[in-house]
């Protein structure tokens, strides 16, 4: 049978209302889905990231076959593989002579610069499935001095109409409910946890593919339990609505050892890949606060997080490419310790968020902005070395979203285009939203010293290290006059602290470095 069109679904485009499958012919039309080795290494992936997008990749390709699609999927480990999304594409187009191909634009500016060139005439549609595309971000940037989300996420709240009254004002009174979401956890109160989806034969055969072609790969295999379709991921979002949400509004900064994921919905690796729809979910939340059913804070700062951040990451992301990819603006050059991979480290925050990490694929925002994203912060860890780990480890992670979360927000690497000050802290922070410190060999009350926690050191030499930079920005001028107030002998106390933590990160103490481009 002649095909009129091959259309091409990339592994984070598996939703039925895609552009590339808006027009399908299932009589005529082709779609083409390959798994390649081209994509699957292009960082050191979490193994648990692999198995789901692959997992759900298959799932996707059944289900269209059952709808009476024709398609062309491409494992792994068929010998025919090309193993590059261009090579697979080329391959399909000498093989089914379409007369016309068709795909989706990516969530990465290295996949964009290379799907222009894979055949002559390719159509590359916008991506639909995002509230604001990139035309209509562009737009709003136009005769702009200065870029902030908070304006960004009004606008986005005045287009979809989401918690707004009747006349066009913002349900409550406010447009942000962000102060009222940063409640320290009672030690007492219990978070009900996320639901767990045991592998089926699909996602058991992508394991056991998975640890044949990845066997030194990061991260553990078992425990696998993401959705994997779109029915699981609505009942996972059902399940957040119903059981976490309502604690969420005033607990989404607390972080706990024993509970990783609290009050955090665990949504984003099914959204992100295009198995739930970003303004529905916000739909249902809306819904579960309109019938009483969570608070208003709840609600708002869930809503936030989708058509405000994650939004508003994507819009920068497009915008800025691909110089935004270049950025170190605080000169950062430090390799990344190895602890980021083994966490192996007596810093017990570090620690818990890094073994999470190793057997989760997943860490909440305020692990990753406040630990992690932190301490590569103030420690000057290379921009390059810090994308590359947190593209590489999260299962919610493509670089439309990380990189302006990573080198925007966690390292200031950009200069202030997405946030409007560096989120440094020192220990006092991870201790009041967390449990953390009381379970650590380091003292958090203790800056200088043999038993003083890094973070104390490392802030107040960040502080000076940048104090010229800082002291302009009016939210930091405050933390930069008291130190310059600290008595002289103090501040020298503090830096021979910093320094010497760092050269013990330099020197390896026990803790190997990695660059960009490697894990071991």
């Amino acid at each position: 049978m002649p095909t009129e069109t091959l259309r091409v679904v990339l592994g984070d485009q598996l939703s039925r209302s895609i552009a590339a499958l808006s027009d399908l012919d299932p009589a005529r039309d082709v779609v083409l889905m390959a798994e390649v080795i081209g994509e699957c290494a292009v960082a050191p992936y979490h193994r648990k990231k692999l198995v789901l997008v692959l997992s759900a990749m298959r799932h996707f390709a059944r289900a269209l076959t059952a709808r009476g699609v024709r398609v062309r999927y491409v494992r792994l480990d068929d010998p025919e593989n090309i193993q590059t999304l261009a090579g697979e594409v080329r391959r399909a187009v000498a093989d089914l002579e379409p007369g016309h191909v068709v795909v989706t634009e990516p969530g990465a500016w290295r996949v964009l610069d290379s799907m222009r060139g894979w055949v002559d005439g390719i159509e590359i549609r916008s991506d639909t499935r995002f509230v604001c595309s990139i035309a209509d971000f562009r737009h709003w940037v136009a005769g702009r001095t200065g870029l902030r989300m908070e304006f960004f996420y009004r606008q986005m709240r005045r287009h979809t109409g989401l918690l707004m009254t009747e006349d066009a004002q913002p349900e409550g009174g406010r447009w942000n409910f962000d102060a009222e979401n940063r409640r320290r956890l009672p030690a007492s109160l219990q978070s009900p946890p996320p639901p767990e989806f045991a592998p089926d034969e699909v996602t058991r055969q992508v394991i056991e593919l998975v640890q044949w072609r990845f066997p030194d790969g990061f991260g553990a295999l078992d425990g696998f339990h993401f959705p994997v379709t779109a029915v699981d991921a609505e009942a996972a979002l059902a399940d957040f609505i119903a059981h976490r949400l309502p604690g969420f509004g005033d607990w989404q900064d607390a972080m706990r050892r024993a509970a990783p994921s609290l009050f955090h919905a665990v949504i984003s690796p099914a959204l992100n890949i295009g198995l739930l729809d970003p303004l529905a979910v916000c739909q249902a939340v809306e819904a579960a606060w309109r019938s009483g059913r969570v608070a208003l804070n709840a609600a708002e700062g869930f809503i936030r997080q989708i058509i405000g951040w994650r939004e508003y990451m994507r819009g920068i992301y497009w915008l800025r490419m691909p110089e935004y990819a270049t950025l170190n603006a605080l000169a950062a050059t430090r390799p990344l310790p190895d602890f980021y991979w083994s966490g192996e480290t007596r810093m017990e925050c570090i620690r818990q968020v890094v073994m999470q990490t190793r057997r989760d694929a997943y860490a909440h925002h305020i692990q990753r902005l406040m630990v992690t994203g932190n301490f590569a912060l103030l420690a000057g860890l290379h921009p390059d070395a810090v994308d590359e780990w947190y593209l590489a480890v999260y299962a919610d992670a493509y670089q439309w979203v990380e990189m302006p979360n990573t080198r925007g927000m966690a390292l200031f690497a950009d200069g202030g285009i997405v946030g409007s000050k560096p989120y440094a802290a020192s220990g006092a922070y991870i201790n009041r939203m967390s449990d953390y410190c009381g379970a650590c060999s380091y003292d958090v009350k203790q800056t200088t010293g043999a038993a003083a926690c890094p973070f104390n050191a490392l802030y107040w030499d960040f502080i000076a290290r940048h104090a010229d930079r800082l002291e302009a920005n009016p939210r930091m001028a405050m933390p930069v006059r008291s130190w310059t107030k600290m008595a002289a002998d103090r501040r020298t106390a503090i830096r021979a602290q910093a320094a010497d933590f760092l050269a013990g990160l330099d020197d390896g103490a026990g803790n190997r470095a990695t660059v960009p481009g490697s894990r071991e």
